[in-house]
This record gives structure tokens, C-alpha cells and sequence, in this order.
């Protein structure tokens, strides 16, 4: 039955599937004719803002070319093997410790392996095959993740020596410039926690619905002030984009760049400030 919901659910027009998807998550539906909030932008975002270059980046594999490009090769995490089907992965040619991933899915589906030893290939091989057949479009209508050829990447594992559990710095960018940065610890475990910060480092008096707010200070000047510059770069020309990085022994990794965050789906709490961030979207 689920299954036939979700292949009914295919056949809806885009707007009319964003719609049925925004009043589950707000239990009313989006202002698309004026859309005023960040949540609402968004999903006006994904029906009219359709440049090309949105499908690059968003692809795992091959944003790092270009990523490398704008602000230097020492930023991309190295890439050990690209493949298109789970099953033609060589094991035996990777190192004890690897992370991997689709191209052209979400964050949250990878394989971490720790200790090679201890990895259950079967297990791997069979939730990366279900992750190719399945596409990020179809969930939240993020068009530019339709055409993205799907492949399986594997990539070094990267773990801070001072930090058990590696945060991830999310910067919300408008009209080419960082304006907050979303800090998100434990993203794989049951303790998955979140914070807002703006460019001067100062915590924000709103989080995201259904996410604990971290305890500990996790935004160093320091830290800001080497990310905060190539998140600026990558993010040149771009109306809105959230980009992503790692911050390993001091030093910056890329992450990933999307143009969805959330895939416009997850409240703000106080619920004023998608209206308040929204305000940063210039669309008209």
C-alpha cells in the first residue's frame, strides 16, 4: 500500500504535490502567489527558479570540480571510487576507514565504516542499491536533483582529533553572502542537535522545530573567519543557497551546496522568524 501511494503521489503536478507536502508539515497551505515566508520561497524557489547550474551543484560527485575550482583543490574531501552499482564496489581496495554516499541523494544516506573489519557489506551494498533507484526529486520536488546521474562515491573519513562527534557548519546564504550558520552535532546518532549563530558568532534566539539546541559553545572566531570567506565565494551569484562544510583540526572541508533547506518542509520556532528570514529572499 505505501509503495502505491508513493508511485499515485508521482503522478501529481509539482505545485499541487508541494502544496499537499507543506500543509502536512504547517497544516496550511503555501502562499505561492506572494509568498512571504522562508518555508513559502522555497517552494516558490523550486517551481520558477530553474538555472541549470543548480543540477552540478547539488551533485555530490560533481560539485567538487567546481568547488575546487572557485576556492582550491585543499578543501575538497579526496574521493577513493566512483561506481554505478552497489555490487561493483571493491572493498578490498579501500582503506580501514571510508565514508560512502550517493551522488544525488540526501545527507543522511551513507555508509561510515570505522573499521573495515567490522563492516556488514551485505547491508551496505543492499542500502545503497535501494538509494540508487530512488531520487531526491521525488520527496520534496527539488527539480535540480531529477537529472543528476546516480552514483555511489566513496570518500576518505575525516574525524577530528579533539571531537567524538564531527559537527556540520550549514551557512544560509542570500544574494551571494553568509548571513547564519546552522551548526548541527550527532547528525547519524539519536543525540542529533542543532544551533543558529549569525556572522559575528552571536547565538540566535530561534531553532529549528523538533531539534535540541546545543548545550556547548561550537563556533569558534577562528573558525568563522577561515569559512566564512570561501562559503562567500561559493556562494557568489547565487539568489539563495545553503553551503555546507566541515571544520577538521582546524582545517576547512567542502560539504555539500544545496538550494533547499529542509526542502522548505521544517518549521522555524518562534514560527516569526521564517517570516524574518524570508525578508532575505528577494525574489521580485
Amino acid at each position: 500500500m505505501k509503495n502505491l501511494i508513493k508511485k499515485l503521489l508521482r503522478l501529481l503536478p509539482d505545485e499541487m504535490y508541494i502544496q499537499l507536502q507543506y500543509f502536512y508539515h504547517f497544516h496550511r497551505f503555501a502562499n505561492l502567489k506572494n509568498p512571504q515566508t522562508f518555508n513559502e520561497k522555497l517552494q516558490w524557489l523550486k517551481l520558477h527558479d530553474r538555472n541549470p547550474l543548480y543540477t552540478t551543484l547539488v551533485d555530490k560527485y560533481a560539485v567538487k570540480k567546481w568547488v575546487a575550482d572557485k576556492i582550491g583543490e585543499q578543501y575538497i574531501i579526496p574521493t577513493l571510487g566512483v561506481w554505478e552499482k552497489a555490487e561493483d564496489i571493491d572493498f578490498d581496495k579501500l582503506p580501514n576507514q571510508f565514508v560512502l554516499k550517493c551522488n544525488h541523494s540526501g545527507g543522511g544516506d551513507v555508509v561510515i565504516c570505522r573499521d573495515k573489519s567490522k563492516l556488514d557489506k551485505e547491508a551496505a551494498i543492499k542500502k545503497l542499491s535501494w538509494q540508487l533507484q530512488n531520487n531526491n526529486y521525488w520527496y520534496g520536488r527539488e527539480w535540480p536533483y531529477k537529472n543528476v546521474p546516480p552514483r555511489i562515491i566513496a570518500e576518505k573519513f575525516i574525524e577530528d582529533s579533539t571531537i567524538q562527534d564531527l559537527p556540520d557548519y550549514k551557512f544560509l546564504c542570500f544574494n551571494g553572502k553568509a548571513c547564519y550558520v546552522e551548526v548541527h552535532q550527532g547528525r547519524f546518532t539519536s543525540n542529533h542537535s542543532q544551533i543558529f549563530y549569525d556572522m559575528k558568532g552571536q547565538v540566535q534566539p530561534f531553532n529549528n522545530k523538533g531539534y535540541p539546541i546545543i548545550k556547548t559553545d561550537s563556533l569558534s572566531q577562528d573558525m568563522l573567519s577561515q569559512l566564512y570567506p570561501l562559503v562567500n565565494k561559493l556562494a557568489a551569484g547565487l539568489l539563495q543557497a545553503r553551503v555546507d562544510f566541515y571544520y577538521v583540526d582546524q582545517r576547512p572541508y567542502f560539504g555539500e551546496i544545496t538550494f533547499f533547506d529542509g526542502s522548505g518542509y521544517v518549521p522555524f520556532v518562534p514560527t516569526q522568524w521564517d517570516k524574518k528570514i524570508g525578508d532575505l529572499i528577494k525574489i521580485r
